[in-house]
């Protein structure tokens, strides 16, 4: 997975802003429902906004953390509960990044 620029992430956070929340992460954390659903959304979306309610801070950092290790894609940004993730299509990507 190739490090994004500064300047591929604010285009990616332009892009993601109109988004609205597809998946959501319960209380209970990411259980194997929600996990699939994520597997199945990120061959749709290759921008992907997620909304997680948690506890606390700590409960939904590890909650970000497990998603982006499960889904191998990029933190593009998270505010309050809401993250944005991006990983590009294998095939035909959709969305093409500036180049710097």
């Amino acid at each position: 997975m190739t490090k994004l620029t500064n300047n591929q992430k604010k285009f990616l956070r332009a892009r993601g802003h109109v988004l609205k929340p597809i998946v959501m992460v319960g209380q209970h954390g990411l259980s194997e429902s929600v996990l699939a659903e994520l597997e199945s959304t990120m061959t749709k979306h290759e921008l992907l906004k997620i909304k997680i309610r948690a506890e606390d801070r700590d409960d939904r950092q590890k909650m970000i953390d497990e998603v982006i290790n499960v889904t191998k894609a990029h933190l593009i940004q998270v505010i309050g509960s809401v993250m944005v993730i991006y990983r590009a299509f294998e095939e035909e990507p959709q969305i093409i990044l500036p180049r710097k």
